[in-house]
């Protein structure tokens, strides 16, 4: 990133990331007071519960709570853009200051938070799916960001691959929803491709390259998943497979070191936490759930949306401990 770009993004950053917040506000606002907008997902009704158990509203948000419970990701990612613009760009750490990794990561964070918003909000087919490709934009990053260091790639290779691959999954999702029609959910894969790099991070080696698969199925197994259902329903987990493609990027032991206490475990500790209150906001998976009070503005779904938030956050505070072996030379 030049110098002049660069200092016309420290001054202009957090100007237009509120800016384009307020944007998406009042375009949505608008849009909704048209009736334009707004639909019932298929299969519900105005008044029933949802399918993530708060009641469905007729006002300008469906799923009131569940939606505005996504202004977190918003303001956690605005708090990171100020964060960088208070800062110079030192070449040791990719998220110190406004470099173009920093600035994807903080601006993927906020993208959070509109496309979830659009899909509790609206309750249309195109509000989940950029509900989906928002999920995506953010989810890719730690695991291209582990492939590039592990790679030796440039920071434009990286860019070029993270827009390829969200390009392709928004296309092929429009049409064939976010498994792609396949089986293949990328956002729960990119999950196991983070660990797996990161372990290969930590441990780098050989043979290491080739154990890392497994650690794959050990992170599907803490998400309920044995090895012994991957291997009973093989064809549907055969995407089990790219579990083994962090080991084949991994070409170069990485030069810089991260501190992962207390950041990187707290990111864990919030998502673990998240995700098992979102078990019990999911009616389709728990629909006798003892959690679920559809009139009620706490909505487990709600709780999921602010700690993943917390969880965003603590990851960019975990990415800015990491330091080079070698300081004389930058990233």
């Amino acid at each position: 990133m030049n110098l002049t770009f660069n200092n016309m993004l420290k001054n202009y950053a957090l100007i237009i990331a509120v800016s384009s917040v307020l944007a998406f506000f009042l375009l949505y606002f608008l849009f909704a007071y048209s009736g334009i907008m707004l639909s019932v997902e298929e299969g519900y009704k105005i008044g029933e519960s949802s399918r993530w158990c708060e009641r469905i509203s007729s006002g300008y948000f469906r799923e009131p709570s569940n939606a505005l419970s996504n202004i977190g990701f918003i303001l956690c990612g605005i708090f990171m853009v100020w964060i960088l613009s208070r800062e110079e760009v030192t070449g040791q750490n990719f998220f110190i200051g406004l470099t173009s990794i920093s600035t994807l990561y903080a601006f993927a964070s906020i993208f959070l938070g509109p496309g979830s918003l659009m899909m509790h909000g609206t309750h249309t087919v195109w509000g989940a799916w950029i509900d989906n490709v928002s999920m995506v934009a953010y989810i890719i990053i730690p695991w291209l960001l582990n492939f590039k260091i592990l790679n030796g790639w440039s920071e434009n290779q990286f860019l070029k691959a993270y827009f390829i691959i969200l390009f392709l999954f928004s296309f092929f999702s429009w049409f064939y929803g976010s498994e792609l029609g396949i089986g293949f959910s990328l956002f729960g894969v990119s999950i196991g491709l983070w660990v797996i790099s990161e372990f290969l991070y930590n441990f780098y080696s050989n043979s290491m390259r080739f154990f890392s698969g497994f650690v794959g199925y050990l992170v599907l197994w803490i998400f309920g998943t044995s090895p012994y259902d991957v291997a009973l329903n093989i064809q549907e987990f055969w995407w089990t497979l790219f579990f083994w493609l962090p080991g084949l990027i991994a070409t170069q032991r990485p030069e810089s070191k991260r501190k992962y206490n207390p950041w990187f475990f707290a990111g864990c500790f919030f998502y673990i936490l998240a995700f098992t209150i979102w078990l019990q906001g999911n009616m389709m998976i728990n629909p006798d759930s003892e959690w679920c009070y559809p009139d009620s503005i706490i909505q487990p779904h709600a709780l999921w949306h602010i700690i993943c938030a917390l969880a965003t956050l603590s990851f960019f505070f975990f990415y800015r401990t990491e330091k080079r072996l070698q300081t004389n030379q930058s990233i």
